[in-house]
């Protein structure tokens, strides 16, 4: 099932970019696997998937070590990460999507400097401004980009995240990822010739609404229950 699941979804990646004059090649799929097991992950995995994503640190760290072919993929954090909790994200993910305030980029400054490495990392935007979600407001975005231009040079940040409202509206949903696209494009100009700042990710978009993120410019969509579990 999930083997034809994922190449389902992407095939249907593949028809969205085409209508919209997009290479398919632009949009990487994250399979976030938060209520998947060990077992789901290894198939996906042995089915092509090549990005895994998880939301929970202790989560991630009791699944990945089960899968012998974990360190052949990509591995997003995609869910919110506390500050005490840094260090063993940097040593389970290769990209940390999630960053939503200067208190945490200064932990993972942090850390990476204890490993000695580089960290990419994506700003978590939160567009639709909604009180129970993570992510910087609209307004702190830029002094935020700053801070770790500044004063985080082992952080790289890659780009934008961001988690539409759920809704059946989808103009509330285009809205959101259309304003995540130009906060994109606004922060490229003024900061794209920095070393550690390019923004050319953008990760929006899930199982419900990744078609319209495609249109409106991901480069990744975070897609679990269309993979995992739709049958």
């Amino acid at each position: 099932m999930i083997a034809e699941n994922l190449a389902k979804i992407q095939g249907h990646i593949a028809q969205i970019c085409s209508r919209c004059g997009r290479d398919a090649e632009e949009v990487t799929l994250v399979g976030i696997s938060k209520y998947a097991d060990a077992r789901q992950i290894e198939e996906a995995i042995a089915a092509g998937l090549t990005h895994v994503g998880e939301n929970r640190v202790q989560d991630a760290g009791l699944k990945f070590k089960q899968i012998s072919s974990i360190a052949s993929v990509s591995r997003h954090l995609v869910g919110h990460l506390q500050t005490n909790k840094a260090r063993s994200a940097l040593e389970l993910f290769t990209l940390i999507e999630s960053v939503d305030s200067i208190r945490l980029a200064d932990a993972l400054q942090k850390h990476a400097g204890e490993f000695d490495r580089g960290v990419d990392i994506l700003a978590q935007v939160n567009i639709a401004g909604e009180e129970q979600k993570y992510g910087l407001a609209p307004e702190a975005v830029r002094p935020f980009v700053e801070h770790v231009l500044k004063e985080c040079p082992h952080l790289r940040l890659r780009g934008l995240m961001t988690i539409a409202p759920l809704t059946e509206d989808a103009e509330t949903v285009r809205s959101c990822f259309r304003g995540l696209r130009e906060t994109a494009q606004r922060l490229a100009d003024e900061f794209g010739g920095e070393r550690q700042a390019q923004f050319a990710e953008l990760s929006m978009g899930m199982s419900a609404d990744y078609e319209i993120a495609i249109e409106e410019g991901a480069t990744m969509v975070r897609i679990g229950r269309a993979i995992f579990y739709d049958h």
